[in-house]
């Protein structure tokens, strides 16, 4: 035990050390960023002004692109299957699709929808969008019928660009989307669909737009500052989905270069395989490219078995993760491609306290974890190995939070309690749902942000994500997390990921239910994975109910859809322990 303290603590020394030192070098980057800009005395002024960190002259989205494209036209920006796409022409390609809208009649301040796959004239259409002043809103490509016809109507949008792989989507609700004025085609590989042949006549082609407005350069309206820039939809796992707003105001270019700057330089290519209408591939991976100087290699969606391929295809050396990536690459069968890769950083998000080393040590990585969320006020959490393993750091600027238990007291270290996040903190970003005041005032309720996660915090003060608050359940008079007791469940040789969620009991509270997915081959009874974890949990968490299922439901963001699961409940395929031992 003192050798395994003695290591821990060394290596909380040297990541405090190596994360000083990143941090170090961030700082001046910034700096030299502001100089080269001009804009340097006014964001000292505005620091000292404000008493935060607070930037002069800040950029919007389009702005950004444009000032990378002037710096170095030719420089390569965009990775995509066996494109390489320099920063003038996704400059060039945005002003095409920013005059095309404009010639349509196309307003600054109005709202324009996204529907299509990852591709480059998706990042076309969405810088076009910036520079025009409009709000730009990319919708989940799965979505079909009401929940469709819900966030294009919910978001005010009068313009749709459509991918011709998602027109037969759209084609279907038509009649039910008044507010659009015009429905621009994104052209693909489904030229043969039985939609399209009356749609060139009705609907202008992007492709049209490049022909005739590319070479011009956008001489544009000038975005108003209140007007919204970027509407972003919650994933509707517990209810209909919410617009989260991002104005032009605010949309914090400069604050995040700084936090690319800590992790990022102008030699890294960041791959995502993650849809752009997610914050974690739009912002957090594109735009962060962009801040870094750096090039974004993008795929088409997750695939555990030849993730690694398409990584050293790219010649990527960063990468972000979300959920439960991290256990499914592990479970994957071993394979030279495991190293044959330029990859040193991964930005992850809940990686399992134990999955952490093992997945370093394997893929030959260094493992960041943080913590942040679209609707979470700019509160931001890293752990650059300068806290414990499974831990999400502390928050970073000062942000002032809290832990609250179930019935509203302050947690004490070790205790889960949701993050409550101060609205009038240093770092802190108003939170806006669109359309939708009664859902942010229960948001953002008595001055503080509700955010729904549980954590917890250890004597040191170091941060621990637990779980959805919706995600914990009640059995027998005793609290359970749902994700606690699927990090248990994963450990199972032959499970490759789980879903736990609490069903109706006859004894009321809930009775605990998990939905298996065994790895390819594998086929293990239920009995005996109830065994496996029943001197790992306590019995009050052991699940009850458990179903062996080919796939979860799941969001275009691998986020497992429990409301479907919840729905379908205890179903005739499903084992029953107490059934079992009866």
């Amino acid at each position: 035990m003192q050798e395994a303290g003695l290591r821990e603590s060394l290596e909380l020394v040297q990541g405090r050390l190596r994360a000083a030192g990143m941090a170090g070098r961030a700082l001046a980057r910034t700096i030299a960023g502001e100089i080269r800009e001009g804009t340097l005395a006014g964001t000292v002024r505005e620091t000292i002004r404000s008493k935060r960190l607070a930037f002069a002259g800040e950029s919007t989205y389009s702005e950004l692109l444009e000032k990378r494209a002037a710096e170095d036209p030719d420089a390569v920006f965009l990775r995509f299957g066996n494109q390489q796409i320099t920063r003038n022409s996704l400059n060039c390609h945005a002003n095409g699709v920013a005059n095309g809208l404009r010639d349509m009649g196309a307003l600054a301040g109005e709202n324009a929808a996204i529907l299509c796959p990852n591709c480059p004239e998706y990042l076309y259409v969405f810088f076009g969008l910036q520079k025009l002043g409009m709000g730009a809103v990319p919708v989940n490509t799965a979505l079909v019928g009401d929940g469709l016809t819900y966030v294009i109507d919910n978001s005010e949008s009068k313009y749709l660009f459509v991918h011709e792989a998602n027109l037969p989507q759209v084609m279907a609700i038509r009649d039910r989307l008044p507010r659009l004025k015009d429905i621009v085609i994104i052209p693909g590989n489904l030229r043969t669909a039985p939609e399209l042949a009356s749609a060139p006549r009705l609907m202008p082609r992007l492709d049209e737009f490049f022909a005739s407005c590319c070479e011009r350069p956008f001489e544009g309206y000038g975005a108003n500052p209140d007007d919204v820039a970027l509407i972003l939809y919650t994933s509707g796992t517990t209810g209909l989905p919410k617009g989260v707003v991002y104005r032009y105001r605010d949309s914090n270019v400069k604050l995040m270069r700084l936090l690319a700057n800590l992790l990022y330089s102008e030699k890294d290519i960041l791959y995502t395989c993650l849809p752009l209408f997610h914050a974690n591939a739009l912002l957090l991976s594109t735009m962060q490219a962009l801040n870094a100087g750096a090039q974004l290699a993008l795929g088409t969606r997750f695939s555990a078995s030849r993730f690694w391929r398409e990584v050293a295809h790219y010649k990527a050396t960063t990468f972000n993760t979300l959920g439960a990536m991290i256990p499914i690459l592990l479970k994957q069968p071993p394979s030279e491609d495991d190293w044959r890769h330029r990859v040193n950083l991964v930005v992850s998000a809940a990686c399992p306290a134990d999955a952490w080393r093992p997945f370093e040590r394997r893929f030959g990585v260094r493992l960041v974890e943080a913590y942040a969320a679209v609707d979470g006020g700019g509160f931001l959490t890293l752990n650059m190995g300068n806290a414990p393993v499974g831990s999400i750091g502390k928050p970073l600027g000062g942000a002032r939070y809290r832990l609250l238990a179930e019935d509203g007291r302050e947690a004490v270290p070790g205790e889960p309690g949701e993050l409550v996040v101060s609205m009038s903190g240093k770092t802190s970003r108003k939170v806006e749902y669109f359309r939708n005041e009664d859902a942010t005032r229960q948001k953002t309720r008595d001055g503080w942000l509700h955010t729904g996660d549980l954590l917890y915090r250890d004597r040191r003060g170091y941060l621990y994500f637990v779980g959805r608050n919706t995600d914990s359940m009640r059995r027998r008079g005793e609290n359970v997390s749902a994700y606690e007791v699927e990090s248990i469940l994963s450990k199972h040789p032959d499970v490759l990921e789980c879903a736990v969620f609490g069903v109706p009991s006859e004894l009321g509270e809930h009775d605990i239910m998990a939905v298996v997915v065994p790895i390819e081959g594998r086929a293990p009874a239920p009995a005996e994975i109830r065994a496996f974890m029943t001197d790992k949990i306590a019995r009050y968490a052991l699940p009850r109910y458990i179903e062996i299922v080919p796939e979860l439901p799941k969001t275009e963001t691998h986020r497992v859809q429990k409301n479907v699961l919840k729905a379908r409940g205890v179903t005739a395929a499903t084992w029953d322990a107490e059934k079992a031992a009866a």
